[in-house]
């Protein structure tokens, strides 16, 4: 009778063959992105009715594992694909040793005549049964095949405004940028803060927020890097005029490279090994290995700085509190009630349909709360 409620049929109506709804599931939506499409249209809705502010959004991420057999995993050698931010970061780089090059601190680059591109291959464990989805490999997190469910909600109702679906191997931050892009132009939202974890903070999604206008939140990093050495960075001092950090020997450290990490892209700063050499404070500056002192700095870490500068202010801890309150609390009922917790079909697509009809029930569930 609630079937047939639900449905808008009466009592002597035919009712739909059993296997309809998952046959048109498997067939005729497939490809239909039906699914992101209804948890789209139930958005609008909760935007019209003014449930959504879109000035803070809160973001994070849940495993949900993947139906594949722990027997059908092995071991596959396959090619490393190129990072989610390279071409990103490419962009940078370009700028920055533009700049450099016209202000005469670095030598322009030397172009080869013929670049022989080279295939990188990595070993990865995959499952016959589902190959979409990755090993998670994360501290206190089941070691087996799953997904990743990366959610935004606005803080102002938890309405879940954005989902999107991940091989449980990629990092949080895999798929961060162009989901904001998405909830900008697509969805229309008016970002003015985000608040996120501390997988969220990195360099490169500090610059590209910065130059969006919107301040990013996460949790307070006191982590110092690690230096062999007595001297480290806090010990020289930053000349802005001459660009140049000064040792405490008075001697000066230009930038003398442009060096593209994996993750980054950083200037580095280098003495001459002439003024290192009979430096009395050389035990305490070098390892008996190096030559010269030289300082990395991060090209994005003006923009790193400018958002961690509110690092325990009452609007900082209040927005990570609500990140808690609804990202965990959403993903915990999800897990318990909306069956977040596996997955019954199989490939990326199906796990996003998955997540997408989850989030949508929530977003269905606090609209008729908040308008009765």
């Amino acid at each position: 009778m609630a079937y047939r409620w639900f449905l808008g049929l009466d009592i002597d109506d035919p009712v739909p063959d059993h296997s309809t709804i998952s046959q048109n599931r498997r067939r005729r939506w497939n490809g239909e992105n039906i699914y992101r499409k209804l948890f789209e249209r139930v958005l609008m809705i909760c935007i019209e009715k003014g449930l959504v502010g879109g000035a803070l959004i809160l973001t994070d991420s849940t495993h949900v594992k993947a139906n594949a057999s722990k027997k059908t995993e092995c071991r596959v050698i396959v090619e490393k694909e190129a990072a989610w931010y390279m071409e990103r970061l490419d962009k940078y780089e370009a700028q920055e040793r533009e700049r450099l090059e016209g202000l005469g601190r670095i030598k322009p680059k030397k172009e080869s005549p013929k670049k022989i591109e080279t295939q990188e291959f990595v070993e990865r464990t995959m499952s016959r049964s589902d190959l979409e989805s990755g090993r998670l490999n994360r501290p206190g997190k089941p070691e087996s095949m799953h997904y990743l469910d990366h959610q935004s909600l606005d803080a102002k109702n938890g309405i879940i405004v954005d989902v999107a679906v991940t091989p449980g191997n990629a990092t949080d931050a895999t798929p961060y940028l162009d989901r904001i892009e998405y909830m900008q132009e697509h969805i229309g939202l008016d970002i003015e803060s985000v608040g996120v974890d501390s997988a969220y903070d990195i360099g490169l999604v500090h610059q590209e927020l910065s130059e969006k206008g919107i301040d990013l939140y996460t949790p307070i990093n006191d982590e110092k890097p690690r230096y062999k050495v007595e001297y480290q960075r806090e010990d020289f001092i930053y000349g802005q005029s001459e660009d140049a950090f000064f040792c405490p020997n008075g001697r000066s450290l230009t930038v003398r490279q442009l060096q593209r990490l994996e993750y980054g892209v950083y200037r580095e700063y280098r003495t001459y090994g002439k003024d290192c050499k009979g430096c009395p404070f050389r035990e305490k500056c070098l390892s008996p290995s190096q030559k010269y002192r030289r300082i990395q700095v991060n090209i994005f870490e003006d923009a790193v700085k400018s958002n961690h500068i509110r690092d325990g202010t009452p609007e900082h801890k209040e927005i990570l509190d609500l990140r808690q309150i609804w990202c965990e609390g959403t993903f915990a009922m999800q897990k318990a009630r909306h069956n977040l917790r596996s997955l019954f079909r199989r490939g990326l697509e199906a796990a996003e349909d998955h997540c997408l009809l989850s989030a949508t029930a929530i977003n269905l569930k606090r609209m008729v709360k908040c308008v009765g």
